[in-house]
């Protein structure tokens, strides 16, 4: 790389005041870069190698094309140079032409021929060596350009062969003497200096820088955007250490709404000291302004669920505005189920999660369910096509996954004990051992009991649950629901007595066709001291199944549904055609009134409501209305109404609301690396990278991030 400016009459170097920009790796910018810096001999040189070894300084560039960030200037995309001296000489090919018009064209060919390679002998004359820091700059370049290539492709740069003094024959290694074969300088020079490999310390030097500058870009997206929302996956064990996900959802620029990943939270200590130390670690280590955050919403299960919760309720309590929500990404009904710690539902969900894992294994343990259905259901044969067709696809995580799990629960239980007897040896070790696991649940009374009650439940709460995650309109009617809804929750609650007496009952016929017998769970027994006959099954569960899941079920309600949430829920309303719809009613102005800390203009916001409910009250013949927030946003109108732009913007950061296909890239890329990544190759830092891949990165900027946090380059040497 040259550090001094590639147009020949130009002095600019890098100690100048003027900054020094690559060429393009756009081939037709590239082009028109070259044709105005006046340089014949660069024509024949790719992209690539402009690229990589010429640079223009920025007295050629319109001061309106230089961005200045924090740490350098940067070009605007499309930046061309239009500012250049008037060539001291004329151009010799047109002095050729006035003064030697008579000679033929041979000699004239001869001639131009000559002068183009004076021309690139005299730019090479001027090629200036490399200072030591530019060399090393081009060299942490090469390094972090192998670290992005590996980290976008989800291919883990160290293996098996990885030591404690190199990385031995690993990936990140195998490039880098790829590009050495391949002619990179930076690279050649370094390895000749050093004669050793680079080492796995090394590595991890550079996975830090590039984890600590892609979670910059992230924090400047958000801060740009304004209001977010805070989103929480289930922990994950990298390492041999618990790990918390976190998303954050916004509305951007072009009023599209976005998800982004933003990192891992270490997931240790008690549940107090935890909260706190996660909410510092956000707004200190990050830079996160949680006064912007609108809401919250976390999933989570089994042994952790209590500090998340202790981490939402702190959160709350910072932060009022941070509304409890859902997760769009998570049915309704199996959200709640995996709220719930109680032993007997947390032994439902984690077998569904073992059965979708199961049967995801082998269209062959698809076909032998199927074939199990089929004999439960010999003269019923729409409803086990109907059966068959759910299992199919990801039925456990259905808004009525526990209806059907009732409905195939004999099927599954003789489909996992055939794989489990092997008797035509089909089936591996492996196989036939998840076969076991799955079997002890199934013909666990605990497990059925549970499944009966959480089915009768949950059948109350299915219908608002697919509406509140449906379109605007389902939206809307669900959050109008919700009261009445609860009042039958209450119901169920009041007379517990009577619905656990049937629910009993339905428990009690299944396990007896199933041959389970109907026991109080041996855990129980054991941990009180009590004998088998001490205690009844039916006033067993009733006490510790039936009353806590009526009782959570309407906890949560209230506490996922609080009236701000409502009223948000319900400013879905100002959606064209939801107005369209109810063009007979006033418009909800108690519900945006929520918003009026957060609008630009709260005294104009009464009349602003009234012009846009009118606008969109009527509709013409053949005129379609935008009947999603997504097109509402869209719309070219909605920039004259501020207020409601804004309410709209406030909405679409609700975890709540479904996104639109292509805004949840993010949370899928994130799902796609945990799955398909090996455990021991499972890196927090690389995920961030790899989840992010289209964050845009600037070498010089992290380059220059990683000298300023290890400034001895003997540590990278």
């Amino acid at each position: 790389m040259q550090n001094r400016c590639a147009v020949p009459s130009c002095t600019g170097t890098k100690p100048d005041s003027q900054p020094l920009f690559r060429f393009p790796h756009d081939p037709e910018r590239s082009k028109k870069w070259v044709e105005k810096c006046q340089r014949p001999d660069l024509k024949d040189k790719s992209p690539d190698q402009l690229y990589r070894y010429y640079r223009l300084c920025g007295k050629h560039f319109e001061p309106s094309l230089i961005q200045s960030e924090t740490q350098s200037a940067v070009l605007k995309d499309d930046a061309i140079p239009t500012i250049f001296d008037a060539p001291s000489q004329p151009q010799n090919v047109q002095v050729k032409r006035s003064k030697e018009t008579t000679k033929d064209d041979e000699t004239e060919s001869t001639g131009r021929k000559k002068l183009k390679k004076s021309q690139a002998e005299t730019a090479k004359d001027d090629v200036q060596p490399l200072s030591e820091e530019e060399e090393y700059k081009e060299y942490l370049k090469s390094l972090f350009e192998v670290l992005i290539l590996l980290g976008e492709q989800s291919i883990p740069p160290t293996g098996p062969g990885d030591k404690k003094d190199g990385l031995g024959s690993t990936n990140f290694q195998a490039l880098l003497e790829y590009r050495i074969n391949c002619g990179d300088d930076a690279l050649i020079k370094r390895y000749d200096v050093n004669k050793k490999c680079f080492s796995s310390g090394q590595l991890n030097q550079l996975i830090e820088v590039f984890e600590k500058y892609v979670q910059s870009k992230l924090m400047e997206e958000v801060k740009e955007n304004g209001f977010f929302s805070l989103l929480t996956d289930d922990l994950v064990n990298i390492s041999g250490e618990w790990y918390l996900p976190v998303f954050l959802r916004f509305v951007d620029q072009s009023n599209c709404q976005r998800e982004r990943f933003v990192g891992f939270l270490s997931f240790k200590g008690d549940e107090d000291a935890l909260a706190e130390r996660l909410l510092s670690e956000m707004t200190d280590k990050w830079g996160l302004d949680m006064g912007q955050c609108r809401g919250q919403a976390h999933s989570c299960s089994g042994t952790h669920l209590s500090k998340i919760k202790t981490f939402a309720a702190k959160l709350m309590e910072k932060y009022p505005k941070a509304v409890l929500a859902i997760r769009s990404t998570r049915t309704f009904n199996v959200s709640l189920a995996n709220g719930m710690a109680l032993s007997g539902v947390q032994l439902v969900m984690s077998t569904l999660k073992k059965i979708e894992s199961f049967f995801s294994q082998s269209t062959l343990l698809q076909l032998e369910l199927e074939h199990a259905i089929s004999i439960f259901y010999p003269d019923k044969e729409e409803k086990a096509k109907e059966l068959k067709e759910i299992c199919q696809s990801s039925w456990t995580r259905r808004h009525d996954v526990f209806d059907v799990a009732v409905d195939i629960l004999e099927a599954l239980l003789l489909c996992v004990d055939s794989v489990h007897d092997n008797e035509d040896m089909r089936w591996n070790d492996q196989v036939t051992h998840n076969a076991l696991e799955i079997s002890k649940a199934l013909a666990d009374f605990e497990f059925v009991m549970a499944l009966i009650v959480l089915k009768n439940t949950m059948i109350l709460t299915r219908a608002f649950g697919k509406n509140v995650q449906g379109t605007a309109a389902d939206v809307h009617f669900a959050a109008t629901s919700l009261k009445a809804l609860l009042h039958s929750l209450k119901e169920v609650s009041d007379n517990i007595d009577v619905y656990h007496e049937f629910w009993n009952d339905e428990a009690v016929n299944l396990a007896t066709a199933m041959e389970i017998p109907v026991e109080v769970p041996r855990s129980f027994l054991r941990k009180n001291h009590v004998n088998s006959g001490a205690i009844r099954p039916e006033s067993y569960y009733k006490e510790h199944l039936s009353v806590p899941i009526a009782n959570h079920i309407i906890k949560e309600m209230n506490e996922l549904f609080c009236e701000d949430h409502l009223k948000a829920l319900r400013c879905l309303s100002l959606v064209p055609a939801v107005i369209e719809q109810h063009r007979s009613t006033e418009p909800e102005e108690e519900c945006v009134q929520v918003f009026k800390d957060d609008i630009p203009n709260a005294g104009s916001l009464s009349a602003e409501l009234h012009c846009w409910w009118v606008k969109w009250s009527k509709k013409g013949k053949g005129e379609t209305f935008a009947s999603s927030l997504h097109e509402t946003l869209q719309l070219a109108d909605v920039k004259f109404f501020p207020n409601m732009l804004a309410v709209l913007r406030l909405i679409g950061v609700l975890p709540t609301l479904a996104l639109e296909d292509g805004c949840d890239v993010a949370y899928k890329r994130f799902q796609m690396y945990m799955a398909n990544t090996p455990d021991e190759f499972k890196s927090k830092s690389l995920a961030l990278l790899n989840v992010n891949y289209d964050v845009g990165y600037n070498l010089d900027a992290i380059v220059d991030v990683y000298m300023k946090t290890y400034p001895d380059r003997e540590e990278t040497s």
